[in-house]
């Protein structure tokens, strides 16, 4: 895989050369290339933002100095766009973008008011500002999934959440470009324009709150994607019963190591038995209770059908309902 991050502070991504990823890269897994958006300047400033129009605290991304940057690790050439919002040609160019891809997502509604996830001065930015799942479009719908030649990524607080779903669907990409905003964010016209070329571009949230950088986001979702690539963890099988993972998702169970007895404190007696069977059970049910106390929204999610009758039991005596398509909560005394 091939990955390109545009940010204003290269270097902070040299953290990637550490740990998995950086053997990874040793490997050849994959090829990561930071790149100084300040490299893509003309004045002797080499500014990168101007005031907002309308007004209003901080400072915003230009589009003009994304665009040389993009256009040049995109392949593409500049186009001006109509009074419908679409390139007056109808051809696309460029490395790695195809002909006939999705160019009618639209943009994120704030991305030019707010900063990429982890984007901005906190001081300056509204509690709206954190994308809650509850209340924005699932993340699935942004781009098309058909095809993940190139994907272009920015992050921000104002977007869909990123969910291991999202990770799973981009570890299949051939090539990853993420822009890391900072200060107010990146102009609204930067995604909607590079949507209109053709190219998958993508919005994501890392969670409810403001970051001063997208270049954390940019670590976190690069983290969640890459160890989902073959060969990128030394035991696979440490990936397979994770939180958030496969279609049936809930919270992993709780984990111990040796010694049995820790300062006092034992590990549950059913995982010294050897009896695979009964630590497998005690195992998903640690689970389903996990996710019934935290995360109850994964549970609604679940699908009866595939539920096993032990499942089931579990389900009901933590005051589930599990007859229909999805379980539902019973009101509790």
């Amino acid at each position: 895989m091939q990955i390109d991050i545009v940010s204003v502070f290269p270097e902070y991504f040299d953290v990637l050369n550490l740990s998995l990823f950086g053997k990874a890269q040793s490997k050849g897994l994959v090829s990561v290339h930071a790149h100084n958006l300040r490299d893509w300047t003309h004045d002797v400033h080499h500014s990168v933002d101007d005031t907002p129009v309308g007004g209003g605290a901080g400072m915003v991304m230009k589009p003009e100095v994304w665009a040389e940057c993009l256009d040049d690790l995109l392949g593409l050439e500049p186009r001006e766009m109509n009074a419908d919002g679409e390139s007056d040609s109808n051809s696309n160019s460029g490395a790695g973008i195809p002909d006939g891809a999705d160019a009618t997502a639209t943009t994120s509604a704030a991305a030019g008011e707010s900063p990429s996830n982890g984007t901005g001065d906190a001081e300056h930015q509204p509690a709206s500002d954190s994308a809650s799942a509850d209340t924005v479009p699932d993340s699935d719908s942004q781009a098309p999934t058909h095809n993940l030649d190139t994907v272009l990524i920015f992050p921000n607080p104002s977007a869909p959440l990123f969910t291991q779903r999202d990770a799973t669907e981009l570890s299949h990409a051939k090539r990853l470009v993420f822009g890391c905003g900072r200060y107010e964010g990146y102009d609204a016209r930067i995604p909607a324009y590079y949507r209109a070329q053709g190219v998958d571009v993508r919005e994501y949230s890392i969670g409810d709150y403001v970051l001063n950088g997208g270049e954390v986001a940019v670590s976190v979702m690069l983290e969640a994607i890459t160890r989902l690539l073959p060969g990128f963890m030394g035991n696979p099988e440490s990936i397979v019963e994770e939180s958030y993972t496969g279609s049936e998702a809930l919270l992993e169970h709780r984990q111990y190591t040796r010694p049995a007895v820790w300062r006092g404190m034992g590990v549950p007696d059913v995982l010294l038995s050897g009896d695979h069977g009964k630590v497998n059970r005690f195992r998903r049910d640690e689970a389903l209770a996990r996710t019934d106390a935290i995360r109850p929204d994964l549970i609604e999610q679940l699908d009866c059908a595939q539920l096993s009758k032990a499942d089931r039991k579990t389900l009901m005596a933590l005051g589930w309902e599990v007859s229909a398509e999805h379980p539902r909560r019973l009101n509790r005394e």
